[in-house]
């Protein structure tokens, strides 16, 4: 059955999902009424062609500019970057942070050929120039190539006298030390905090 080979094949392309997913998600597809499945191209089709990066941040948006763009009421002095418009929903979830936020696009990667220019750092530099910036909050992943990031942007923006901060990392709320690898023991040693 060529169609549903093609079907399991564009599912598994998809990213989290391996095959036997892609199996059963293309099963539940095709056993799904007309409507349903007309439906559910349409949510895929239509996403596609309204949903646009926001030109200032690189946030997901239908709009002109994304909703956190648009609020008058964020403190447009500081900005929270992020690797991916994904993480912008994260970090909203926490209902914490109200500045803006910068997406880059990725993480300085050699292996990956992704290096400054395949990120949308010269935006980031440009914003901290123009917008009377004073905070930067780093917030990428606290892997190799997010950590390589973070060290990078700072050494970028600190002569421009913006003050960048990056998020701490640790052990979880709940976490039990013996299940805890060694790195993220040592960064919640580094960024310990005063009781």
């Amino acid at each position: 059955m060529e169609s549903l080979d093609q079907l399991i094949s564009a599912l598994n392309r998809l990213p989290g999902i391996g095959v036997k997913s892609a199996q059963r998600l293309a099963f539940h597809i095709i056993s799904m009424g007309d409507d349903e499945a007309a439906s559910l191209a349409n949510a895929i089709t239509d996403a596609k062609a309204k949903v646009h990066y926001c030109p200032v941040c690189g946030n997901y948006t239908e709009n002109e500019l994304c909703s956190v763009c648009a609020d008058a009421k964020r403190r447009p002095d500081t900005i929270c970057v992020v690797e991916s418009a994904r993480d912008v929903i994260f970090m909203e979830r926490i209902h914490e942070f109200g500045g803006r936020y910068h997406v880059l696009g990725g993480v300085l990667s050699p292996m990956d050929g992704i290096g400054p220019d395949q990120l949308r750092i010269k935006e980031l530099i440009e914003r901290a120039e123009k917008d009377e910036v004073r905070e930067v909050i780093i917030a990428t992943n606290p892997d190799v190539e997010g950590e390589a990031t973070a060290s990078y942007l700072a050494k970028l923006l600190k002569p421009l006298g913006v003050r960048v901060s990056r998020i701490a990392h640790g052990i979880p709320i709940g976490g039990n030390l013996e299940y805890v690898d060694e790195i993220t023991l040592s960064k919640s040693i580094e960024n310990r905090r005063e009781m």
